[in-house]
């Protein structure tokens, strides 16, 4: 093994580790025995002259120098990929690491399955598919692909939009009783179960025909928590707006219903984030273009198939 990649070895067993924030877990996922990852960290330390993660008995954590460490490791890291891609056959079947972040629920219950398609279809490519609706810092967190609902803040990122998610007012029948709203204003008097960040006191919504209302909601429940606002609807706790592939199941079952089926709210984008074009893999590209063509299959969703890139 040359000192040039061996030294890479080593950024990408403290990359890792640091990623990991375990030792033992680095060792697994690189096929590393705890020992030798512990080596390379050693090794690593050595050769800077400085410390890089500061050990406890249960846990570690990045000193500042080794804060900077990893973000020129990653780059490092990726510029390798990105240059030994570069002169590889075509045809060559994808290899490599994938680290995507996805929506929990969107994530879970419509894409897990595309994710792993993908990785059956190319076994070479070691797949990371991690859940989370909160912000992340891109560059912090070592990831390839950011997958989003709504606008993505962060504008050194390309954002490639891969659908417009349709959006709905929905309740179970028994909160309506006999009766069936016309606009949204008939819903004042019915408390709302309001899913956060995308719903507040004031929610605009447009009729098939172009006219605009805004519904004054009355709040009987605030979450960020998607199968929150889903359950209090379903027990008619107050009606919810939802996207229609989180609901379909439950209007044909007649769970909930299509409370103003004239009138819809905002529309809500998938979009896909990543670093500019210039380090992107193939794998990455070509996981790009499965997770869209799987975003365009969901019930409710409009597929945004342009390549267009901001």
């Amino acid at each position: 093994m040359s000192k040039s990649l061996d030294r890479l070895t080593l950024l990408e067993t403290f990359a890792r580790i640091a990623e990991r924030g375990s030792i033992s877990s680095a060792a697994r996922d690189l096929g590393l025995s705890q020992a030798s990852a512990s080596r390379h960290l050693a090794e690593l330390e050595t050769r800077f002259g400085v410390e890089l993660v500061r050990r406890t008995t249960h846990s570690l954590a990045l000193t500042e120098a080794g804060e900077d460490c990893l973000t020129e490791a990653r780059k490092l890291i990726e510029g390798w990929d990105a240059l030994s891609e570069r002169f590889a056959e075509s045809d060559q079947a994808l290899s490599g690491r994938l680290k995507i972040i996805a929506p929990v629920a969107l994530g879970q219950l419509q894409l897990a399955e595309a994710a792993l398609t993908f990785q059956q279809a190319h076994p070479g490519v070691v797949l990371s598919w991690l859940l989370d609706d909160a912000p992340i810092r891109f560059a912090e967190i070592g990831c390839d692909l950011w997958i989003k609902v709504g606008d993505v803040p962060d504008e050194t990122l390309v954002v490639r939009p891969l659908g417009k998610v349709e959006r709905m007012v929905v309740a179970a029948p028994r909160l309506l009783g006999g009766d069936r709203p016309g606009r949204p204003a008939d819903l004042a008097d019915l408390p709302c179960a309001a899913l956060q960040p995308f719903e507040a006191t004031s929610i605009p919504m447009t009729h098939a025909d172009g006219e605009k209302e805004t519904l004054a909601a009355r709040a009987s429940l605030s979450t960020n928590n998607i199968f929150s606002a889903h359950k209090a609807a379903v027990m008619g706790v107050g009606y919810a707006v939802l996207p229609r592939w989180f609901v379909d199941e439950d209007l044909n079952s007649g769970a909930l219903v299509d409370v103003l089926p004239c009138w819809r709210a905002p529309s809500l984008t998938v979009n896909a984030a990543y670093l500019p074009a210039r380090r992107r893999t193939r794998r990455l590209t070509a996981f790009l273009e499965h997770i869209g063509a799987a975003v365009a299959e969901i019930p409710g969703v409009e597929g945004l198939r342009s390549r267009s890139e901001r």
